[in-house]
């Protein structure tokens, strides 16, 4: 049930952050410390990065998607397309790309020596095995398909050692962009022959990225070393040749006050997921701040259409009337982050503003409440038919705020007239217990990244393998059938228009309730770190990073 939480003292974040740093070898963060360097570009150096959580396996096709796990293979692998925080495609491992008119087949070519770190090449051959990966997996074995990955691929084939054709069963106009997904990781078809359970070995996962994993302990740390001969990543980062760092530590430290006081101390150089009200006085000390937005969909709740009161459309819409969401931006949140005006996330290439149709009036909420049946009771709650209008919100571990902004939600519904539970998990039960079309779950908080708009058509039904995030299957048929228009599209000039209607379409009939534009992905760094960038979902490179002297 709810949880209540507890103050923090800086005296105990402290005495934490020297047991857990002392007990992990090879973590010396050589480039921490708050202090401002001479201003001079070190060559080397060893970032220490503290993570709260890397997952449960490190099966590629199961983890590259992970929050947690992502941050791993963005380092040990490339991919074929780079995507930027626009949306912006370019050349990565592949050097070119065509498509036919209709968008049902695409002809990549790709660069000449480039290698796995075994030295075997990254070629049509290894093109072809991991793209059979990412779309069938090898569900038998415990190997998922990537998310979110064409559900229309039909074929793969390699024309020449530089040249795969990929064809598809219908339009595929996002295919290219989602080359650049975080789940379309090169890894060598060496691994990808090998059995779930050695996969699940990060020693025997090769990639072709600018790091090789140097040591990994399990519920621990994975420490990434350079690869000297990496000569190839895309131009839009502004950097060929090797990396300038020569290890990355990524080491688990679950408190967050713990990670922030390790940067503050200069025992570590990063701390992910830091709490956004502790960045202003971080800011103000010279610490760098990094809270990129990823292209994807907003941080909201997908409701269950199949679960009562859901199954009401006047009760959604009163879901999504009852929130205020500038209240959400004020209280949890700072100024890096935006409000919601769609369900998609405004800097992807298609998004348009829809905020007017599910605006903070609370006044009218109560009138669809009432329409709907639903009458207040003595305590507050309102009942049909002898029920008591209820929900229960699950926080999304994957979110570190996700907590908080429940709780402010069950204060603003239950003025409604709702009667709000909120049931908290780690990561490992959230996965097991909490997923879309779950009668117990009538309300999936949603952090999901997406290079392109054209892939959210595979989520709103179960039409060719759909996700069903309603559970609306073909029960609304201009649903199914504007998420059809979008995903047959074979241009963005066509889609564009249709991609409109279908956001105005979705957030009309309440099947998503929008909460606030995401910044899933927050970094507190010394400030002697330099060069980081930051792809379209929002992962920090430390290919291009450097420590200042």
């Amino acid at each position: 049930m709810t949880s209540h939480r507890t103050r923090r003292h800086p005296w105990r974040a402290l005495a934490a952050v020297a047991a857990v740093l002392t007990l992990a070898s090879g973590c010396a963060a050589s480039g921490a410390g708050s202090e401002q360097g001479n201003g001079e570009k070190q060559d080397g150096g060893d970032l220490t990065f503290l993570i709260d959580s890397l997952g449960d396996t490190w099966i590629p096709n199961n983890s590259a998607i992970s929050s947690f796990q992502g941050h791993i293979w963005g380092h040990v692998t490339d991919k074929l397309v780079y995507v930027d925080e626009e949306g912006a495609v370019s050349p990565w491992v592949a050097e070119s790309w065509e498509q036919n008119a209709d968008a049902t087949e695409f002809t990549i070519k790709l660069k000449d020596g480039v290698t796995f770190s075994d030295g075997s090449p990254v070629d049509a051959d290894a093109v072809v095995a991991n793209l059979e990966i990412w779309a069938d997996g090898r569900p038998d074995e415990g190997i998922n398909p990537i998310g979110l990955f064409p559900t229309t691929y039909d074929s793969a084939e390699a024309v020449d050692p530089l040249t795969v054709k990929v064809s598809f069963t219908a339009p595929t106009l996002g295919f290219i962009p989602t080359l650049g997904y975080h789940g379309s990781i090169l890894v060598s078809p060496k691994t990808l022959a090998l059995p779930a359970e050695e996969q699940a070995d990060l020693s025997n996962d090769i990639g072709s990225g600018p790091f090789v994993v140097k040591s990994w302990k399990e519920g621990d740390s994975v420490v990434l070393e350079k690869r000297d001969d990496y000569d190839w990543a895309p131009e839009a980062l502004g950097k060929q040749g090797p990396a300038t760092l020569d290890t990355v530590t990524y080491k688990i430290v679950a408190e967050p006050s713990v990670r922030t006081a390790a940067v503050q101390s200069g025992q570590a150089d990063v701390a992910y997921n830091p709490s956004p009200q502790e960045l202003a006085p971080f800011k103000e000390q010279g610490y760098t701040v990094a809270a990129p937005r990823y292209l994807g969909f907003v941080n909201g709740y997908a409701l269950n259409t199949k679960v009562a009161p859901f199954n009401d459309v006047k009760v959604r819409q009163a879901l999504q009337q009852g929130i205020d969401r500038q209240e959400i931006l004020d209280t949890v949140y700072t100024q890096d982050w935006l409000p919601a005006e769609s369900f998609i996330q405004s800097n992807v290439p298609g998004a348009t503003d829809h905020s007017d149709e599910f605006a903070f009036d609370p006044d009218a909420a109560k009138a669809l409440l009432d329409e709907a049946g639903w009458t207040p009771g003595g305590d507050g709650v309102r009942t049909k038919g002898g029920k008591k209008l209820s929900l229960t919100l699950y926080p999304n571990p994957y979110l570190a705020t996700s907590q908080a902004v429940d709780e402010l939600v069950a204060q603003q519904l239950g003025d409604l007239g709702f009667d709000v539970k909120i049931q908290a998990y780690d990561v490992v039960t959230y996965g097991e217990k909490v997923s879309f079309s779950n009668p117990s779950v009538p309300a999936y908080e949603v952090t999901r990244s997406f290079i392109d708009a054209g892939t959210v058509a595979g989520i709103l039904t179960d039409s060719d393998g759909g996700e069903n995030w309603f559970n609306v299957g073909q029960d609304d048929p201009k649903l199914a059938e504007l998420g059809q228009q979008v995903a047959s599209s074979v241009n963005t000039e066509e889609r564009e228009p249709v991609l409109d209607e279908l956001q105005s379409y979705v957030l009309k009939q309440a099947y998503f309730v929008p909460l606030t534009q995401i910044v899933q992905r927050l970094y507190l760094q010394s400030p002697k770190l330099k060069g980081v960038s930051y792809n379209g979902v929002a992962y920090a490179n430390f290919y291009t990073a450097y420590f200042e002297g």
